[in-house]
């Protein structure tokens, strides 16, 4: 079965990171590429180290058109039986790309949708019409990454047949503590071996409520804050913060920067999986948490992860309660593993296509 995946773009984000995890977890029995309709970023360079073919296809713009023909022409060419579209441009533009081109068979992963903001922009009338237009022209299933999000696209108006409800996955190897990278990240970001370090994982955006943490540490002599990204606030955030933030910028993988904290916090309210909560519980950390619809989802709670509102005092208060109990990194957790999830889309994509079963390589 041959599947192209098509993205918006490739920079270091959880949906590209989720893409470069599902390609690796279907394996060889999918024959799968990519195709980014913007700047690859560095995840492409991790796709197409492993052995991946990434496409660029050099869009200028949300309106550019000219972009849909030559997606449309790399479609037939490659001769794909599905077409996957992740986050919303690729979404639009490639669900009537393939139906130009001629593939019936169609998924979509739904990855971003808040209440009232998709990807950061605003959910207005225009933006929930062209989405929905696409939706229906590919006639195809939309993977919901949480049952929040599932209940949102109904709202839309996506019918419930055809959105399948399959979490986020992750690696927990590629997430396993070592002390040696804690301490070369400490190095790196000038943080001294013996600080306590809270981190934050994430886009430096308004809704990361980064600027809670900030002012949950100011007073906490002992404490230093790392945060872990990049972003539209970044400068606001820099001029709020005392000397004990450390900006670390983007990171190519979160690995070394989760090793290096004490304890993760995201105070974040708009969430549609939080997938920095899940990576910080496999590196064995501690998590002090405002929104997670995984987490929130699950019949029983998840040792070592605090839900508490997103309030300075009350995310002070926590880590003061971890800074007098300090004791050794937990075992790690993973209850939700990319092999499941890999399994559940190659599920869907024959369960679409069964005459593509017998292509299956």
């Amino acid at each position: 079965m041959r599947v192209l995946h098509v993205i918006t773009g490739l920079n270091a984000g959880g949906a590209e990171h989720q893409l470069r995890l599902l390609l690796r977890a279907l394996g060889s029995d999918v024959e799968c590429e990519v195709v980014t309709l913007t700047d690859p970023g560095p995840v492409a360079e991790a796709i197409r180290a492993d052995g991946i073919p990434v496409h660029v296809l050099g869009m200028r713009g949300n309106n550019d058109v000219t972009a849909l023909p030559r997606l449309v022409g790399l479609i037939r060419a490659g001769r794909f039986d599905v077409v996957h579209t992740h986050l919303y441009r690729a979404c639009v533009y490639g669900r009537i790309a393939a139906r130009l081109a001629g593939v019936r068979h169609v998924v979509a992963t739904e990855h971003s949708l808040g209440d009232g903001q998709i990807e950061g922009r605003r959910t207005t009338a225009a933006v929930r019409g062209l989405y929905l237009a696409a939706e229906r022209i590919a006639a195809g299933p939309t993977i919901a990454v949480s049952q929040a999000v599932e209940q949102r696209l109904v709202a839309w108006g996506v019918r419930p047949d055809r959105i399948a409800v399959v979490p986020n996955g992750i690696d927990p190897d590629e997430l396993a503590f070592d002390e040696r990278l804690r301490k070369d990240a400490r190095m790196r970001w000038g943080i001294a071996d013996d600080a306590f370090v809270v981190g934050g994982l994430g886009r430096l955006e308004p809704g990361k409520r980064f600027d809670v943490l900030i002012e949950a540490v100011r007073p906490l002599r002992d404490v230093t804050l790392l945060l872990v990204g990049d972003g539209s606030v970044r400068r606001q955030l820099e001029a709020q913060a005392s000397g004990r933030v450390v900006f670390a910028g983007a990171t190519g993988h979160a690995r070394e920067a989760l090793c290096a904290m004490d304890v993760l916090a995201a105070p974040s309210e708009q969430e549609t999986f939080n997938l920095a909560v899940l990576e910080a519980l496999a590196n064995g950390l501690p998590v002090l948490y405002t929104t997670c619809p995984p987490l929130d989802e699950l019949a029983e709670p998840v040792a070592n992860a605090s839900k508490l509102p997103p309030e300075a005092a009350r995310y002070r208060e926590a880590i003061r309660r971890r800074l007098s109990t300090l004791d050794a990194r937990s075992p790690a957790q993973a209850p939700f593993a990319a092999s499941a999830l890999a399994d559940a889309v190659r599920d869907i994509y024959l369960s679409r296509t069964p005459e593509a079963a017998g292509k299956t390589r």
